[in-house]
C-alpha cells in the first residue's frame, strides 16, 4: 500500500505537482492544517502578507508579469471573502489564478459554523469554475484541473474550498496521469473558413484597423502582431489591457482608444470601415455610446471566449480561437494573396491616420503651483526605461501611466482594468516582482490607492521585495474630483483626503514608508524629480516610496464623458479637434 499522509501534505505535495513556487496568503483555523507540511516543502515559498486581497492582488500581479498561475491562500469566512475582490478583478481581466480557501470541517457545513461563509456560492459568477472538496482524496485532481482550468483557454480565477476534516484526514498521494473535464474543451484553432473570409475583407477594406486587446498579451501573441501589422500596414490601436502588445515607438501605432485614449486612435476606430478586433471585447470604456461607435465599419472579432463575440457589437466575420494561432493562420493567407499580387490599398488612410496623429499629440499644461502629475510620469518613464514593469493603481494616475510611459514590450504594464480596483497597484507590483526579481518594478499608485493596501509595503520590507512606489499625491480622489469639476459644479462632496486648512499632510508618506522598513522620499519642485527618481532607481535592497506632491486641479485629457458618443471626444477642455473629411 502507498504511505499514508493527510490531506494537508497531500495538498502540499499537488501543490509543488502544479509547478507552483510562490504562495501569498494568510493562515486561519480552517487552512491552518495546510501550514504545517507548507513549512517543510523545499519547492513553495509562502509569502506571509498583511490582507487577504494583498495576497489576491499579488497572485495577480505575479500572473500577469509572468504568464505563469499565481497562487493565493486564505482561511475560511472573513479570510475567503478578503479575496472576493481581486477574485473578481482576475476574472474580468482574464488572468490566471488559483485561489485555495479552508472551509469547516464537512460535518459543520451549513449550520453557520463560527468563521463559516458559503465561498463556493459567493465566487461562483467571479470564477472561472470553482470546486468544494470534502474528500482528501479529491484533492490532487481538483488541484490538477483548477491550474488546468485556469490557465488554458481564455485564463481566469478559479477557487478551490477544501474542508478542514479533509485536510486532516488520511489520505494516499496520487497526481493524475490525465484529466477527464467533459465540457471543458477550449477552441484554439480557428476555423480556416473564417480566417479566408477575414482576409478577403482586409484585403477589400481601404479604412482598416487592428483593434488590439489583451487577449493577445494573454496568448503571447506580440511577435505575431508586429508581422501582420508590418505585412499589412495596417495602423494599430492598443487597448487599456493591451499596452505593450505593440510597440509605441512603431510609427502605425495611432495609441490607445477610449474614454481617455488618444485622438488618433478614438478617430481611426471611429472612421474605419473595418475593426479586426483581436482578442478585445468591445468595452463601455472603448466604443462611448455604442449606438454610434464607428458607424461605418465591419467587424472582424476573433477572441478565444466565444461568449465575447457578438456580446456588444456585431460581428460580420466571428472567428474563435487563440489569438497566435488567429494571426498565424492569418499571416499565411495573407502572404499568399500577397504573393499572386493582391494586397491592400490603404496609403490614403495611413497617411490621413498618421496627420491626425501628429496634429493631435498627447500634452499637458504646467500648472503655476505644484508638479504636472504628467511631468513626473513622463520622466519615470524616461529613467526607468521600457523594461521596467509599471504596476498602476486606478484613476488619474492609471490613465497618466498609460499615455506618457512608452510601453515596448508585452507584460511590462499591470493594471486593474476591467473592474477598477483601487487598493490594486502595491500588491500586484509585489507580485511582480516576486516572478521576476531581475525586473525594476514601479508602483505608481495614487495617494487614494495607496491608503487602501499600503500595509503590503510591511510585507516588502521583512520579505526582501524591493519594489519602488512613486505616490501621485494631490491630497484627493482625482477622477472623481475630476468628474465633479466637469459635471457637478465644482461641487467637491468627499473627494478631498486631507484636513482643510491644509497644514499638515496625514498621513506624511514618506515617514509611513520608513515606518513599514523603507526607504521614504518625497518631491515637490520640477527641478528635483529627475534627481529624485535616480536616488530611487539606486536604492534596490530594501522598497522605496517617493510621495510626488502634485497639483489637485491636473485633469486627464483627452475625455469623452460616460455615455457619450466617441465623436464629442475633446482633446482639452472646451476643445474638440477637427477631422478634414476631404482628406480621406
Amino acid at each position: 500500500m502507498s504511505d499514508q499522509i493527510t490531506g494537508a501534505q497531500s495538498l502540499v505535495k499537488s501543490l509543488e505537482a502544479a509547478g507552483a513556487d510562490n504562495i501569498f496568503g494568510i493562515p486561519g483555523g480552517a487552512i491552518l492544517p495546510a501550514y504545517d507540511p507548507l513549512m517543510d516543502s523545499t519547492k513553495v515559498r509562502h509569502i506571509l502578507v498583511r490582507h487577504e486581497q494583498g495576497a489576491g492582488h499579488a497572485a495577480e500581479g505575479y500572473a500577469s508579469a509572468t504568464g505563469r498561475v499565481g497562487v493565493c491562500m486564505a482561511t475560511s469566512g472573513p479570510g475567503a471573502t478578503n479575496l472576493v475582490t481581486p477574485i473578481a478583478d482576475a476574472h474580468m481581466d482574464s488572468v490566471p489564478m488559483v485561489a485555495i480557501t479552508g472551509q469547516v470541517a464537512e460535518s459543520l457545513i451549513g449550520t453557520d459554523a463560527f468563521q463559516e461563509a458559503d465561498i463556493r456560492g459567493i465566487t461562483m459568477p467571479i470564477t472561472k469554475h470553482n470546486f468544494l472538496v470534502t474528500d482528501a482524496a479529491d484533492i490532487p485532481r481538483r488541484i490538477a484541473e483548477a491550474f488546468h482550468i485556469a490557465s488554458t483557454g481564455r485564463p481566469g480565477p478559479v477557487l478551490v474550498d477544501i474542508a478542514k476534516s479533509a485536510l486532516q484526514a488520511s489520505t494516499t498521494f496520487e497526481w493524475p496521469a490525465e484529466l477527464q473535464l467533459p465540457g471543458y474543451r477550449p477552441i484554439t484553432k480557428p476555423h480556416a473558413k473564417q480566417i479566408r473570409e477575414a482576409a478577403r475583407l482586409m484585403l477589400a477594406s481601404r479604412k482598416p484597423v487592428l483593434y488590439v486587446g489583451g487577449g493577445t498579451i494573454r496568448s503571447r501573441a506580440h511577435r505575431e502582431l508586429r508581422r501582420l501589422a508590418e505585412l499589412t500596414g495596417i495602423p494599430v490601436v492598443t487597448t487599456l489591457m493591451a499596452r505593450g502588445a505593440f510597440p509605441d515607438s512603431h510609427p502605425q501605432h495611432l495609441g490607445m482608444p477610449g474614454m481617455h485614449g488618444t485622438v488618433s486612435a478614438v478617430a481611426g476606430l471611429q472612421k474605419s470601415d473595418l475593426i479586426i478586433s483581436l482578442g478585445a471585447r468591445f468595452d463601455d470604456r472603448v466604443t462611448g455610446d455604442l449606438s454610434t461607435f464607428a458607424p461605418g465599419a465591419a467587424v472582424i472579432h476573433a477572441d478565444i471566449d466565444p461568449a465575447e463575440i457578438g456580446k456588444n457589437r456585431h460581428a460580420d466575420v466571428p472567428i474563435v480561437g487563440d489569438i497566435r494561432e488567429v494571426i498565424t493562420d492569418l499571416l499565411v493567407v495573407l502572404e499568399a494573396e500577397q504573393a499572386a499580387g493582391r494586397v491592400g490599398d490603404y496609403e490614403s488612410w495611413v497617411a490621413y491616420c498618421a496627420g491626425i496623429k501628429k496634429r493631435y499629440p498627447l500634452g499637458y499644461d504646467t500648472p503655476a503651483d505644484g508638479l504636472a502629475p504628467q511631468y513626473v510620469i513622463e520622466r519615470l518613464g524616461a529613467i526607468a526605461g521600457p523594461e521596467a514593469i509599471y504596476v498602476a493603481g486606478v484613476g488619474q494616475h492609471q490613465m497618466w501611466a498609460a499615455q506618457f510611459i512608452g510601453y515596448e514590450h508585452p507584460n511590462t504594464w499591470l493594471n486593474s482594468g476591467g473592474a477598477g480596483t483601487m487598493g490594486y497597484s502595491v500588491p500586484a507590483a509585489m507580485g511582480a516582482k516576486v516572478g521576476r526579481p531581475d525586473a525594476t518594478v514601479w508602483s505608481i499608485d495614487g495617494d487614494g490607492c495607496f491608503q487602501m493596501t499600503n500595509q503590503e509595503l510591511a510585507t516588502c520590507a521583512i520579505e526582501g521585495i524591493p519594489i519602488k512606489v512613486a505616490v501621485i499625491d494631490n491630497g484627493n480622489l482625482g477622477m472623481v474630483r475630476q468628474w465633479q469639476t466637469l459635471f457637478y459644479n465644482e461641487r467637491y462632496s468627499n473627494t478631498n483626503l486631507q484636513d482643510h486648512a491644509g497644514a499638515v499632510r496625514i498621513p506624511d508618506f514618506p515617514k509611513l514608508a520608513e515606518a513599514y522598513g523603507c526607504v521614504g522620499l518625497s518631491c515637490e519642485s520640477a527641478d528635483d524629480v529627475d534627481a529624485t527618481i535616480a536616488k530611487a532607481m539606486e536604492i534596490n535592497d530594501v522598497p522605496v516610496v517617493v510621495d510626488f506632491r502634485v497639483n489637485k486641479d491636473a485633469m486627464v485629457w483627452p475625455m469623452i464623458a460616460g455615455g457619450a458618443s466617441n465623436d464629442q471626444i475633446q482633446y482639452a477642455r472646451d476643445l474638440a479637434p477637427k477631422f478634414d473629411e476631404d482628406d480621406l
